[in-house]
């Protein structure tokens, strides 16, 4: 694909990445979109609900691109928390279990039932595993690390489903195990 550059407004860039392609949309500095598990470039644009074509990158968010590559390739010494998300369509409960749900740590899962709490809304785990079904960040939000009630694994919306939470999940609990 085409590489144009990106003055101002909405970006888009397709990347390649141990996961499969990946694309990420941004407006100036802040993440308004990310997608991987893809099996072509064009897939993963798709999936951002566009065509527009993908920009050149420089700046923050190259660097943003090579920490997700380093994620996808099994590096998990970054937690992404630096990352600026559009978060303005979200409605507060929203943007509470976001928020929360990117702070745990690599190695660490939490129930959807956990998460309610720890956000401040307990009992709401069914309300949770929407906003997770939806996230529009993951990686940079680790949804995959969030399971069903007694460590099951649940439900992954991304390309390939559960085999591909598992597959985040393996180096995470090898880290843990290591510690």
């Amino acid at each position: 694909m085409a590489r144009t550059p990106c003055n101002g407004g909405t970006c888009t860039c397709v990347f390649e990445s141990d996961l499969g392609w990946m694309a990420i949309r941004w407006n100036e500095h802040q993440v308004s979109r990310l997608t991987f598990g893809h099996s072509s470039p064009r897939a993963a644009v798709q999936h951002l609900a566009g065509d527009e074509e993908p920009t050149s990158v420089s700046g923050p968010m190259k660097a943003l691109i090579r920490r997700l590559q380093r994620f996808a390739a099994g590096k998990r010494d970054d937690d992404f928390l630096d990352v600026c998300l559009i978060l303005a369509a979200m409605t507060p409960f929203q943007k509470a279990i976001i928020e929360r749900c990117r702070k745990i740590p690599v190695g660490e899962t939490l129930s959807y039932g956990q998460l309610a709490d720890a956000a401040g809304y307990p009992g709401a785990a069914r309300a949770v595993g929407c906003v997770m079904a939806k996230n529009r960040f993951p990686l940079i939000v680790p949804c995959h690390r969030v399971l069903a009630s007694g460590g099951r694994i649940g439900g992954f919306s991304a390309p390939d489903g559960i085999r591909m939470k598992q597959r985040l999940l393996a180096p995470e609990q090898r880290l843990r195990r290591a510690r």
